[in-house]
């Protein structure tokens, strides 16, 4: 069976925690699911560029969730995750999955 690219799972945690959070009005439970995503993610990094590739993308991952905060002041919250989530999807994808 064929691995979800690492891309995708960062992604969708940053969106996915998002999501939860403001619908839930449940913080706690958003950022779970960016927990459990950034896990997942990290996991695949380390087996696929190494563990210095993985602390640095896993670095990104929460830089990008700071990150879209005060972003988010700016464009707006969507607008926010949306562009930090591809951010790093596409670091993801340059440094772990482009050869997977």
């Amino acid at each position: 069976m064929a691995k979800v690219p690492a891309a995708a799972v960062a992604a969708s945690g940053l969106i996915g925690g998002y999501g939860v959070a403001r619908w839930t009005r449940k913080r706690p439970l958003g950022g779970a699911v960016l927990a459990v995503a950034g896990a997942a993610a990290a996991r695949q990094w380390r087996e696929r560029a190494g563990g210095k590739a993985a602390a640095a993308l896993s670095v990104a991952y929460v830089a990008a969730f700071a990150g879209s905060h005060p972003l988010a002041k700016k464009v707006g919250a969507w607008p926010a995750v949306f562009g930090v989530a591809g951010a790093v999807a596409l670091a993801s994808w340059a440094v772990a999955d482009r050869h997977a």
